[in-house]
């Protein structure tokens, strides 16, 4: 594909006008959407009216003026259409981490007659570290964590297990899981499932309702442009929620937190699943940023982030001195999220002229360069430059200077 074709998929693009809702440093092309969104105008201004308006002058009547103490619940609601699920079936609190312990105790509850966690070996490591603590807290007579290839997760359900948790997406491959095939599976053989859709929601539809999804939890500051350390989301499917009782109880999931009893009584519905004092700041600033989604089809964003993968797949083939590149990531469009990993022995030093030029990229142990597509915010053209610039670099070697090599501690980069 030459460039007048590129250009030409810009100007047919039906999303290209969403690229003007956010704050994007001019002389930045930004491939790293699956680590850390993109900051938009709406979250930039609601953060200066939250401080300067809300915090600054009307202090603590801003949880009734503005309705702080509603966040949590409304920041799920907004969420929500964006999971297939309806509204009071997901909430906006804490992290994934902690949302995750709170379901997989849910979950063990719910399954008295059986104990294991079966989870891929290559699952997001914090989902698994989460597990694991939880089996060091009860006991591997309760909680026990198995883990297998991603070939064999069907077959591990053979093994009556208690829950499948499960990253939507590999964070390394982008490989994306059939969530309804292998919800189906898990329920055919009683067992629960949990899924982690941190690095799929926002762009990759997704029917938690329709699917029959038991459990899921995801993260703000990815594709929804939270900003960093936004807060995370659970949803718990309806049926579930007279059934369970979240361990993590804190005043905020009190049915009359203002009452301060001495003695712990959960609200209804999925408001219990809140334990302390919401993050105001940050959860205001997500509330803001999910707006932008508020006229968009994900379907819409879906096609346009395949088209992304499929021109930059095939503009490295077409790039001899990108030869050296292995791609990771599942050939078949319909298998992988928003992103693609291409390993290299020198990926890091790679990532580091490729940022220095002003495409920012990603690098993920051992050996993989990461390429995360937000549909709202890049061009057709940021595709092709992004490859020139990395046929340019890999063909004239820079990657070997010495400076290039040296890691840093968050190797975001």
């Amino acid at each position: 594909m030459n460039e007048p074709d590129i250009v030409s998929l810009d100007t047919a693009d039906p999303l290209a006008a969403k690229r003007d809702d956010f704050d994007l440093p001019e002389d930045k092309i930004y491939l790293d959407g699956n680590s850390l969104g993109p900051l938009s105008h709406r979250a930039r201004q609601r953060a200066q009216e939250v401080i300067d308006k809300q915090w600054g002058q009307d202090l603590i009547a801003s949880w009734n003026k503005h309705h702080w103490i509603d966040l949590s619940i409304t920041v799920g609601a907004k969420i929500s259409p964006l999971l297939g699920a309806s509204p009071e079936q997901v909430v906006c609190c804490d992290s994934v981490s902690i949302n995750l312990f709170k379901l997989l105790s849910c979950a063990l509850q719910l399954q008295t007659d059986r104990s294991a966690i079966v989870s891929a070996q290559d699952n997001f490591p914090t989902d698994l570290y989460i597990a694991g603590g939880l089996s060091q807290l009860l006991g591997e007579d309760r909680c026990k964590l198995r883990l297998v290839n991603e070939a064999g997760l069907e077959r591990a359900l053979d093994d009556d297990p208690a829950v499948l948790l499960l990253s939507h997406v590999n964070f390394r491959t982008g490989r994306l899981h059939d969530m309804q095939s292998l919800t189906r599976a898990a329920h055919q053989r009683g067992c629960l499932v949990i899924w982690d859709v941190s690095h799929s929601a926002g762009v990759v539809p997704i029917e938690l309702d329709e699917w029959q999804v038991d459990f899921a939890v995801g993260c703000g500051y990815k594709y929804l442009n939270g900003g960093p350390g936004a807060p995370a989301f659970l949803y718990v499917a309806k049926r579930h929620l007279a059934n369970v009782s979240q361990p993590l109880q804190g005043w905020m999931g009190h049915h009359a937190p203002f009452d301060f009893e001495p003695s712990y009584k959960a609200c209804d519905g999925i408001g219990q699943f809140l334990s302390g004092t919401p993050p105001i700041i940050s959860l205001s600033v997500l509330d803001a940023a999910m707006d932008v989604f508020a006229d968009v089809s994900m379907e819409m964003v879906r096609a346009k982030s395949i088209q992304f993968s499929e021109l930059f797949i095939d503009l490295i083939k077409q790039n001899q001195s990108l030869a050296e590149l292995e791609l990771r990531s599942p050939t078949i469009s319909d298998d992988r999220g928003s992103q693609l990993a291409y390993a290299h022995p020198s990926a890091y030093a790679i990532c580091q002229p490729l940022i220095t030029a002003g495409i920012v990229a990603d690098f993920r142990s051992p050996d993989l360069l990461r390429f995360g597509f937000s549909p709202l915010i890049l061009s057709f053209e940021d595709i092709l430059h992004s490859v020139q610039c990395l046929a340019s670099i890999v063909a004239e070697k820079r990657y070997l200077e010495q400076d290039f090599e040296q890691r840093l501690r968050v190797r975001v980069t």
